[in-house]
């Protein structure tokens, strides 16, 4: 894929996203949202960034499962049950992401939603990626 990552000059400068990205390739991944499930099934970790990593490495185990590294990202949509506490931890997010999934940021989203599916989940991502 080449992915090329636009910000233009007469926005806020973007902080841990990309305000768009221009995608071409031959194959579209379309990733499921992933909460903090470990293998069995259980949410693991009981703070928000604990379950972050835990959501990120799940999103990225199954794009590299379809063929794809973190690069191929075009575009995520973070599901946050409390976006002042995201808000919070960001810093700690960001350097999570940037230690799972590298400093080329996709398209991103943060939304606040009343719960998730698992009831103990904090935190969702869900996304698409764009492979060569």
């Amino acid at each position: 894929m080449t992915a090329e990552r636009v910000n233009p000059p007469g926005l806020a400068p973007p902080a841990g996203f990309s305000h768009a990205v221009v995608a071409s390739g031959s194959r579209v991944v379309f990733l499921a949202g992933q909460t903090a499930l470990d293998g069995d099934g259980k949410v693991a970790g009981a703070t928000l960034p604990e379950q972050f990593e835990r959501a990120l490495t799940n999103l990225l185990a199954a794009l590299t499962a379809a063929g794809g590294t973190p690069t191929d990202l075009a575009r995520v949509t973070v599901y946050a049950t409390d976006v002042a506490a995201y808000r919070a931890h960001a810093p700690e997010l960001g350097r999570l992401w940037r230690k799972l999934a590298g400093r080329d940021y996709p398209a991103m989203a943060v939304v606040e939603v009343v719960r998730l599916w698992d009831e103990e989940a904090l935190v969702e991502l869900d996304g698409f990626a764009v492979l060569p």
